[in-house]
């Protein structure tokens, strides 16, 4: 895996071994990054199920301001770390070794993002547990988005219940990206 654009171009990541974390596939990362390109400047990302922090990684390479990592795995934050010192971008990032609610909940009252991207594990329900808190939190407002990295058999049915619009819903073979922000 490899840093696809930016200050950080081509720079090769350190990725955890084993079947654990399942990295966004490089043309998946692009395509997500070309309809992020233009809003990225100076944006504050959440990169929720962080794994070895690809995508928040790719964010500050392309101009985000700042990017907070959230990883509960700490032999795999530590590859985050790494990565990021790799890239030189570990001064404007910082990496939480913790559970995505926790993460929020520490988070809350101390930060607004501009974007929060989730990779969950797969088919366990641990989107919808992020965007009920996120529904009610100060960490996003009407401008914020959220990314979902989902399967394809991930329903998102409930979520004007939870006061979220759905923006955009990029279909891929294996998985998709659900963007949302909150209801008008």
């Amino acid at each position: 895996m490899r840093v696809i654009a930016g200050s950080a171009r081509r720079i090769l990541l350190k990725t955890p071994e084993g079947l654990d974390t399942r990295p966004t596939q490089d043309r998946i990362k692009e395509t997500l990054f070309n309809m992020l390109q233009y809003d990225l400047a100076d944006a504050d990302f959440l990169d929720l199920f962080a794994g070895s922090g690809g995508i928040g990684i790719e964010a500050l390479s392309r101009g985000a301001g700042r990017a907070v990592f959230v990883e509960k795995n700490a032999a795999t934050a530590a590859i985050v770390r790494q990565n990021l010192r790799t890239t030189r971008l570990e001064d404007r990032a910082s990496v939480m070794c913790c559970d995505a609610l926790t993460a929020l909940q520490r988070l809350e009252g101390n930060s607004r993002f501009d974007y929060i991207f989730m990779d969950p594990p797969y088919n366990q329900g641990l989107e919808r547990e992020m965007l009920a808190y996120l529904s009610h939190s100060a960490l996003i407002d009407r401008q914020s988005t959220v990314i979902i990295e989902a399967s394809l058999e991930t329903s998102f049915d409930y979520l004007d219940s939870y006061g979220f619009a759905l923006e955009k819903n990029k279909i891929y073979k294996t998985n998709k990206h659900v963007f949302v922000c909150r209801g008008v």
